[in-house]
């Protein structure tokens, strides 16, 4: 059994890990506008309170890892994080949004509650550093690149600044070009070895990097049954949802359907009470 992670603000609490039902981690890929983050966050938020289900929501602020330099980046610092701390206040939730830089940590923990570290940053010490000295719970993506175990390294980076309220989260990895698998052996072992909550992110998982030339594509059709397989005894889910994913600005090959969540949290819920 992992350990708990309090992630709180100032109106609201959600608890991650310990052996309680599962939490979501839930919103757009990036910060296309304000109202379309509000009306994410409202309707995931009473499917949450209908099922029963901790919520956190989360938008990147910039996207600085886009497959190509003309891709949209999102609202920037201080504007995407006054968006993030206008819905954490107006909603009452908990919200997560990503760092690229150790200068961005700092910044980000004034508004939000879970600093997120991108799987490709998932090595860089100075980063990681600098997100766990801010305090803030950390969500960090195992990158595509590194073996299930690899993750414990970079959970001891931020421990060593005495932060412990810390998330491993899986997202795939990297089989041959373009293509990302899920080895659902890592959900166990990454919970073994580092005793912290474990994530599953089913939206990332079925991306394909950079798939398009310029953009990266993915089988967002898949995205229920990778959910489905991991609803056995992960402690939170990532899924990254959009009124209309065809049109979204980033990540529009991944997204799950925003009408298509509530079906698919039932169905998680249901697999996760039955695997107890």
């Amino acid at each position: 059994m992992t350990r708990k992670v309090a992630i709180s603000d100032s109106v609201s609490s959600v608890t991650i890990g310990g052996g309680l039902p599962f939490a979501l981690i839930a919103g757009p890929c990036v910060i296309e506008s304000e109202n379309l983050c509000r009306e994410i966050a409202q309707s995931v938020k009473a499917t949450c309170e209908t099922l029963g289900i901790a919520f956190v929501f989360k938008a990147s602020f910039d996207k600085a890892n886009r497959t190509s330099g003309a891709a949209f980046r999102g609202q920037g610092p201080i504007k995407g994080l006054e968006i993030l701390a206008g819905i954490r206040q107006d909603f009452g939730m908990p919200v997560l949004t990503d760092v690229h830089e150790p200068e961005h940590c700092k910044l980000a923990a004034e508004y939000v509650d879970i600093l997120q570290i991108p799987a490709f940053l998932s090595r860089q010490t100075d980063l990681l550093v600098a997100a766990g000295e801010t305090g803030k719970a950390i969500n960090v993506k195992k990158g595509q690149f590194m073996a299930p175990l690899d993750i414990v390294n970079a959970v001891k980076k931020i421990e060593a600044t005495g932060n412990e309220r810390i998330l491993v989260c899986e997202r795939g990895v990297s089989f041959g070009y373009n293509n990302l698998i899920v080895d659902f052996r890592s959900l166990p072992q990454m919970a073994a070895a580092t005793n912290c909550p474990v994530v599953f992110d089913a939206t990332h998982s079925v991306q394909q990097p950079g798939g398009l030339g310029t953009a990266s594509g993915g089988t967002r059709e898949f995205v229920p049954h990778l959910a489905r397989a991991a609803a056995v005894g992960v402690d939170a889910f990532f899924l990254e949802v959009h009124p209309e994913p065809e049109k979204a600005l980033s990540d529009a090959a991944t997204m799950l359907p925003l009408a298509d969540l509530p079906a698919l949290l039932k169905t998680l819920q249901a697999i996760a009470q039955a695997a107890q």
